[in-house]
């Protein structure tokens, strides 16, 4: 377990609780500024832990239990399937293949799903209100996503290195992939599949990059 890493589960809990992670903090009775990222990092450079305690108030205050908060730590999503008061939340969220969502009139200029031609499915709460689902196509990040399978992305969901993706170029090319590299001029993602290549982007060549939540294996 890495100090990165608590503080990702962190801010991936805030995302899907369509908060900030000064908002997360709010609601859990802390400083507002006590998940900012200045306070990660001592002044004498060492890394800053979150307290035992902050924890346990913020998976209090959402709702989620140390469980789903040790997927979030290990890379995975929490998508809960209970309200705090006990009853299954059910919500709909669009849906069309990853083939399709090149085409013109499904994302704005942010990569935010919109117009009528999506179709949808039913899922557990997930907290970013732009969230949407893609069917896989094709076997390039098989074994883990495979053809056919659905996969949650989220816009508001942080994103670092490692992370599976969905990414759009300017030219309109959508794909699945893991983000290797990103720095402040170039992206790079691979594919899972080793018969498929990887891709390297300048940053300017990509439209938007939203990280997936959770797939339907």
């Amino acid at each position: 377990m890495r100090h990165d890493d608590i503080w990702r589960a962190l801010d991936s809990l805030a995302a899907e609780n369509g908060l900030s992670p000064s908002g997360l903090a709010r609601r859990a009775g802390l400083d507002p500024t006590a998940f900012n990222p200045s306070k990660r990092v001592g002044p004498d450079g060492r890394a800053r832990w979150p307290s035992t305690e902050s924890i346990a108030k913020v998976l209090a205050a959402t709702g989620a239990g140390i469980e789903a908060f040790s997927s979030l730590v290990s890379g995975s999503a929490t998508l809960p399937s209970q309200s705090r008061g006990g009853r299954g939340v059910v919500r709909r969220v669009p849906l069309i293949g990853l083939a399709q969502a090149g085409s013109e009139g499904y994302f704005d200029d942010g990569g935010f799903p919109v117009g009528g031609s999506w179709d949808e499915i039913s899922l557990p709460e997930i907290g970013d209100p732009n969230a949407y689902a893609l069917e896989i196509s094709g076997d390039s990040m098989s074994p883990v996503f495979r053809d056919g399978d659905v996969v949650i992305v989220s816009p508001a969901a942080p994103i670092r290195r490692g992370d599976r993706v969905v990414l759009r170029t300017r030219a309109g090319e959508v794909m699945a992939k893991e983000l290797r590299r990103q720095s402040a001029k170039r992206i790079e993602v691979a594919s899972l599949n080793p018969a498929h290549p990887d891709y390297s982007f300048d940053l300017q060549d990509v439209a938007w990059m939203h990280r997936i939540l959770w797939s339907s294996q």
